[in-house]
């Protein structure tokens, strides 16, 4: 698949996608075995082979480190260019999405636990990073029935930075090269913790707004089906609200805890054809 689909282009008169992001038919669409999958696989099949020859030999042979940094090198390479190629010609798939991820970590997770278990990279570095990632990870299916928060400059430039310190240390580096790259570590470091606390606060704000746009969605429906007559984008303000001028129509208040709600999206509030707990953003996207 090299180009947009016809709907995209007018070529046909089907219905394009709305929002301009890619549906759940343009993601079934794409075939298994494109490029941007085939560069996701060749990742993954490079973590073991990489462990090896970090490894070989004890771990400490220059050559074999610069083999294994090469194999690294390789990895990073084909992670910026899997997830472009998707975007770009439509090829993101229910696969992708899961293994691109599992793919990223993989292998990060694989060199820093291989350089910690050498001596080279202290535990507590590793330990942090990891806890991050595999944080963040678990907290995106948490919350990725409301929204996919994109990925922000700081996480790209987290990834970047990890990818740069992780290499450096891959390479038998010594003298001012090898303090060189313990503060290039230590900038990835601060960005991953960072980063990470910041896409817990967006993901907590986008679970509070998906989960009131679901009440607001829920009282609607309710309100209509007791008032066929009733105007929707007149029941929508009333569920925020809590007001009601239909005898026996729904009250939403707040949430259970006594909060008031928090605000919710233009969309869901106007009745837009956006179903609650939509995907907001693009999937390939997401922070890493």
């Amino acid at each position: 698949m090299t180009g947009a689909p016809a709907s995209a282009t007018g070529g046909s008169g089907a219905t394009p996608v709305r929002g301009g992001k890619l549906g759940t038919a343009a993601v079934n669409q794409a075939s298994l075995w494109n490029i941007a999958n085939i560069l996701t696989m060749i990742r993954l099949l490079l973590v073991p082979g990489f462990v090896m020859l970090l490894l070989a030999d004890g771990g400490y042979d220059p050559a074999w480190r610069s083999v294994a940094w090469a194999a690294f090198a390789i990895a990073m390479i084909t992670d910026l260019f899997d997830g472009h190629l998707a975007r770009t010609y439509n090829l993101v798939t229910d696969f992708g999405k899961i293994a691109d991820p599992i793919a990223d970590k993989a292998i990060m997770g694989a060199a820093l636990i291989a350089l910690s278990w050498l001596g080279d990279l202290p535990w507590w570095i590793t330990g942090v990073i990891l806890f991050r990632e595999l944080g963040i990870t678990l907290m995106r299916f948490w919350v990725i029935r409301h929204a996919v928060i994109p990925a922000s400059r700081g996480g790209k430039l987290k990834t970047l930075a990890q990818g740069t310190a992780v290499g450096m240390y891959v390479l038998a580096l010594t003298g001012p090269l090898a303090t060189l790259r313990f503060w290039v570590m230590m900038l990835a470091v601060v960005l991953t913790v960072v980063t990470g606390l910041d896409y817990v606060r967006q993901a907590v704000v986008a679970r509070r707004k998906g989960l009131a746009a679901e009440r607001v969605a829920a009282v609607e429906a309710v309100a209509l089906a007791l008032d066929p007559d009733a105007d929707a984008a007149a029941v929508a303000p009333m569920a925020v609200t809590g007001t009601s001028s239909a005898p026996g129509a729904p009250v939403l208040t707040g949430n259970s805890g006594g909060e008031a709600l928090p605000d919710v999206a233009p969309a869901a509030v106007a009745g837009s054809e956006t179903p609650p707990g939509a995907v907001v953003g693009d999937p390939a996207e997401a922070e890493r």
